[in-house]
């Protein structure tokens, strides 16, 4: 079996020197694709390959087309949004990903992104603390769960809604449960964003949904991009100047949001995963499960299963 790793932003040394140990120990070869800057190198890497591990990188029809031999793609993170899960299925191929991995570091990113908000982007004049203020989590998964214990940790009234976990879970975390999306807007003073995108979900945080904050409240969005509707959040923000946007995702309408001085920021890059410790979990975490599909046919976190 032959293993690539194909990483426009590369694993950290310690993290391939993991996923190399899991995989020789396997008896599997390795090999290494890293920053590439073509899609045609990666055609080329995959074009032997019987597995492949990924973070960011895009596995579409072409690269499915191109990789003759491959069995599985494991995203090393929780969001597969950057894999085409139907030509995987009509490839014949399982997809994975790594849940989990990530969570403390994505939930820590949005208490960092937090405290630089209610500091006044550390302008060296007044801000707010964040004890006693009410917090919204929208998805009650492993980041959202995360964010709740260290919110709890800051003395915060935690809030949460999730349409796929029942209310009765959300309270026995020690978390109010919501009972609508709106209800956890309208009640919160800030609301984390941890809903994956999907056609339900594409654009739903827009104007109206965001219009219900209260006045001076702050959207931290370390999710994906495409869940905001940002010419509907734009317009909210030239409204109402008590808003603030934070964000470890680069909006398609950067220069315009930068134009609400005071109360915008965004991380030049994604930046939610990049720790050594999530980095160092989820590669490993990829290449065992590899390794479990190989040798036990293993296909505990299959993000779709094949067409019956």
């Amino acid at each position: 079996m032959k293993v690539l790793i194909a990483t426009e932003k590369p694993f950290a040394a310690v993290a391939v020197e993991g996923i190399k140990k899991e995989i020789e120990a396997a008896g599997y070869e390795l090999a290494m694709l890293e920053k590439y800057t073509e899609k045609a190198q990666l055609l080329e890497a995959v074009a032997d390959v019987d597995a492949v591990i990924i973070r960011s990188d895009k596995i579409d029809a072409e690269v499915l087309d191109a990789a003759k031999q491959l069995k599985i793609v494991v995203r090393a993170g929780a969001g597969y949004d950057n894999v085409d899960l139907e030509a995987a299925t009509a490839h014949g191929v399982v997809v994975m990903n790594t849940p989990g991995q990530n969570a403390n570091a994505v939930a820590e990113l949005v208490f960092g992104l937090l405290v630089f908000a209610v500091r006044g982007f550390y302008n060296g004049k007044a801000g707010t603390e964040l004890m006693g203020k009410k917090f919204g989590i929208l998805a009650f998964g492993n980041v959202g769960r995360n964010v709740a214990r260290i919110a709890k940790g800051f003395g915060m009234d935690v809030y949460a809604y999730d349409a796929f976990c029942p209310a009765d879970a959300i309270e026995a975390a020690g978390v109010h449960a919501a009972n609508s999306q709106d209800e956890l807007f309208e009640a919160c003073d800030i609301v984390s964003l941890h809903i994956p995108a999907t056609p339900e979900t594409k654009q739903s945080i827009n104007k109206a949904l965001v219009g219900k904050m209260k006045k001076g409240a702050v959207l931290v969005n370390t999710a994906r991009k495409e869940v905001i509707d940002e010419s509907g959040l734009l317009e909210l923000m030239s409204e109402r100047t008590d808003l603030r946007y934070v964000t470890d995702i680069k909006p398609d309408a950067d220069a315009e949001f930068a134009k609400m001085e005071g109360r915008y920021f965004s991380t030049p890059k994604k930046m939610g995963a990049q720790t050594a410790e999530a980095n160092v979990n989820a590669g490993i975490a990829a290449a065992k499960q590899i390794v479990g599909f190989f040798k036990d046919g293993c296909t505990k976190y299959q993000v779709k299963k094949e067409a019956e």
